[in-house]
């Protein structure tokens, strides 16, 4: 990669929804600070009028994947827009069409499913054990409270056996776990090779002791795990969600927990984020929420903010040759 720095140009770039505060220091920004000026911001704007109005100076928009959508009513009242770095492969929530329609240039960077996967495994480990409320309760001056159970000889149930489902499944066996899965698309070959028994969608949900989702939200994966997919659920049984909120029917599963009639759950994902302050998750005694931290950690930071300023780098060099 080139080390050379590029001229000043009068251009605007915003890094939005850097929520931790760390996003000029995951990566070397100096190659293109003489060149645009940046400015930071760490909320997030669901409000389409002040969205705009916070965006309409700026030039370029470094964005951290799926917390701002910039849909096509958004992209439409930003004339002076000329170029979008998502952090991540993909981000569904940019209009890519609407984008090309204005002459934007949608730019994505490289990304890793090592964190999520852990992040997984976190979760059902601390599920199992209870050790958010032990932990909780150690701090308030108690002892011992609840009594976990072991993973080995559980069933893992897996919705979804693509590239994440498939790591999620081999770490299973380490802990001498049975694993089922189901997917529309899943064979018993891939299956097989992840060392999981393919399911019926029915058997998957009824025979799972912890229940762990790895699909992309699509149209057809939107409310897929409702109210009968939960109502198979044993009552012993936990619910893990570290793909996306929308997955799952919200309602439903408020309802089940509240009830008793599920174990718990443990939740990475929501349907608004950041999650509403007074939203039943996070009072719940049977959810273990987590504020989308699948994604969060400094390696991954560091390769996308570090490919996000490369490529406004080379995308200012190349306007620069152009002119």
């Amino acid at each position: 990669m080139a080390d050379n720095k590029v001229a000043g140009s009068g251009l605007r770039l915003a890094i939005l929804d850097d929520y931790q505060g760390v996003a000029k220091t995951s990566a070397d920004w100096s190659r293109i600070e003489g060149a645009v000026s940046i400015e930071v911001f760490s909320d997030t704007i669901t409000d389409p009028d002040l969205l705009v109005q916070r965006l309409a100076p700026f030039d370029i928009l470094c964005v951290m994947r799926e917390r701002t959508p910039l849909g096509r009513t958004i992209l439409e009242r930003l004339p002076r827009l000329k170029l979008i770095v998502s952090t991540g492969p993909k981000n569904s929530s940019i209009d890519l069409k609407a984008a090309d329609e204005q002459g934007v240039v949608v730019q994505n960077t490289r990304g890793s499913l090592t964190a999520p996967i852990e992040l997984t495994w976190a979760l059902i480990q601390a599920s199992a054990r209870n050790l958010a409320e032990e932990a909780e309760r150690l701090r308030t001056g108690g002892w011992q409270l609840t009594v976990g159970d072991e993973l080995a000889g559980r069933t893992l149930g897996i919705l979804g056996l693509g590239r994440i489902g498939t790591k999620i499944a081999n770490i299973a066996r380490a802990f001498d776990m049975n694993v089922i899965t189901w997917g529309e698309r899943t064979t018993a070959a891939d299956a097989e090779a992840a060392g999981a028994e393919l399911v019926s969608r029915e058997r998957l949900f009824s025979d799972a002791d912890i229940l762990t989702i790895h699909l992309v939200l699509v149209e057809g994966t939107r409310g897929l795990v409702g109210n009968a997919e939960l109502a198979r659920m044993k009552r012993s049984a936990w619910l893990i969600n570290t793909s996306r909120g929308p997955i799952v029917d919200e309602a439903a599963l408020v309802s089940r927990l509240t009830n008793g009639q599920l174990a718990g759950a443990a939740l990475d994902v929501f349907d608004e984020e950041p999650l509403p302050a007074h939203h039943p998750f996070r009072t719940l005694p049977n959810v273990l929420a987590t504020p989308h931290l699948g994604y969060v950690s400094r390696q991954q930071y560091a390769v996308w903010y570090g490919d996000t300023v490369e490529h406004v780098h080379d995308w200012l060099r190349g306007r620069q040759d152009h002119q």
